[in-house]
């Protein structure tokens, strides 16, 4: 499959602010510019629309026309953030992405139909997409860009290749935005629709309105496109963030709104399938200060809830100093990796279930005391480190999955016992942490271990495998420097 497809989201900066604010989706909305008493109506919602409300009308006008419309001051912001997450909605479906304008996206469909299927699927997938981070989108499938774009915004759907001047013929020239010069000409004309404005003479387009004209000319037909494909490359990091229109002084209402920022930010990075391996905060504060904090995640995720319990933690623990005016929040992406199943062997905890694990201990413990267990570089025993967990499971070899296998069982803490040596040091009756005294019916040993002599923690033991004549098998230790004995370990 071969073409292009087109993404538009209509009035983008309306949807920019819904996104923001879900709940206006269902009131009249506007997004209005400059100061009182000039403002005026930049773009407007599907339901202000409805209401007789239009983009480049002032602000009195529109409230009289709708006296109950919602204004929202334009948010450079917010709309940056939408655009970041509609090339973030389009890259799960495709890494060839040209990025035209806010709210206009196209992608290249070369190889995606033995991944997805028809230009149909396509054009579902990606709505599905864009639908998931929270903005509304048409979708058209064309030969070439202009094509594609018109049957987005006239809502053709899929154009067949090679059949675009027919397929676009019938769509009136209002459904497309044109200069003021084409507007008066193509009406002084009678010209209605795109198929009367492929049908002019093109000479006589270029005589009367120069390249303006022939670019008129090659939208109504669908041509080829000239300019060169200019792809997008995601950035290194994904960033959300939000402007409040008042100060915020307490916990509570800041994590209300961390709580929106965070679930945009989680939806493009599912979207993108991605997850978060660190989070930073920055929160803007009166006066020009910043309250920044960086949380590098014990396992990567992308579930919003235990990133935002961390967060409230994290704040509750370290508050900004001053009242906060803007929230941001940025991610550290890093791909998903699926990891395969193994037949007749118990799955993987969910990574929901996981991740509420994790917010829960570094509550309780701190973010640095949380990870996976870590053999050290050392020969003592217990030695490890705290590493970031790692959701993949390691394969479990036949030997290791055996019943004929021994395991040994250590016990932490250890236990100390009393134990009798003979004229060799060698154990022959042990008690103490047992319940009765065993007499060793055979042992292997010692094994001596030392370490880090020049140090103050320097460290030696003597390990030996004893058999007791109670049917036990386990593990003794004898502490070299204080010369007491412990049950390491029991034989299972």
């Amino acid at each position: 499959m071969s073409g292009v497809a087109c993404v538009w989201v209509e009035a983008f900066a309306a949807a920019a602010a819904e996104r923001a604010e879900p709940a206006l989706r269902e009131q009249p909305m506007a997004v209005v510019t400059g100061a009182p008493p000039a403002t005026r109506i930049v773009e407007v919602n599907a339901t202000a629309r409805e209401r007789s409300v239009r983009a480049g009308i002032p602000e009195a006008e529109a409230v009289a026309r709708c006296p109950e419309l919602i204004r929202r001051p334009t948010s450079p912001t917010s709309v940056d953030a939408a655009r970041r997450a509609l090339l973030d909605a389009c890259y799960g479906v495709s890494p060839r992405l040209e990025d035209v304008a806010p709210g206009l996206v196209y992608i290249d469909l070369a190889g995606l139909g033995r991944l997805i299927g028809s230009g149909a699927a396509v054009a579902d997938r990606l709505q599905r997409a864009a639908r998931a981070v929270g903005l509304p989108a048409r979708v058209g499938v064309a030969g070439t860009r202009a094509a594609a774009r018109i049957a987005a915004r006239a809502g053709l759907g899929v154009v067949p290749a090679g059949d675009e001047a027919r397929a676009l013929a019938p769509v009136p020239i209002s459904a497309l935005e044109w200069s003021e010069e084409i507007v008066t000409a193509l009406a002084r004309w009678g010209v209605a629709t795109l198929g009367e404005l492929a049908a002019l003479p093109r000479s006589g387009l270029a005589a009367r309105l120069g390249a303006a004209g022939l670019a008129a000319h090659d939208l109504a037909r669908g041509a080829e496109d000239r300019a060169p494909w200019r792809s997008w490359t995601p950035p290194p990091f994904w960033e959300e963030a939000q402007e409040l229109d008042w100060e915020l002084h307490e916990l509570a209402p800041l994590m209300n709104v961390l709580g929106r920022v965070v679930e945009r930010l989680t939806a493009r990075l599912s979207a993108a399938h991605l997850v978060a391996d660190a989070l930073e905060v920055r929160l803007a504060l009166t006066g020009g200060a910043h309250h920044a904090r960086t949380l590098v995640l014990a396992c990567p995720m992308d579930a919003p809830r235990p990133l935002l319990t961390l967060l409230e933690h994290d704040l509750a623990a370290r508050p900004p100093v001053g009242p906060v005016t803007a929230v941001s929040v940025q991610a550290t992406a890093i791909p998903r990796r699926a990891v395969a199943g193994t037949l007749g062997r118990m799955a993987p905890p969910a990574e929901r279930d996981l991740a509420t694990v994790l917010a829960r201990l570094v509550t309780l413990v701190g973010t640095d005391a949380v990870g996976a267990v870590a053999l050290a570089d050392s020969h003592r025993p217990d030695a490890f480190v705290a590493a970031r967990l790692e959701t993949e499971t390691a394969p479990v070899s036949d030997e290791v999955a055996g019943d004929s296998v021994l395991a040994l069982r250590r016990l932490r803490p250890r236990r100390r016992v009393s134990v009798a040596v003979d004229a060799e040091r060698r154990p022959v009756i042990v008690g103490g942490a047992l319940a009765h005294e065993a007499r060793v019916l055979g042992c292997a040993g010692p094994w001596r271990v030392s370490g880090e002599w020049w140090d103050a923690d320097a460290w030696g033991r003597d390990e030996w495998d004893v058999a007791l004549s109670d049917g036990a098998v386990c593990r003794l230790a004898r502490d070299l420097r204080s010369d007491v004995w412990y049950l390491d370990g029991v034989y299972d």
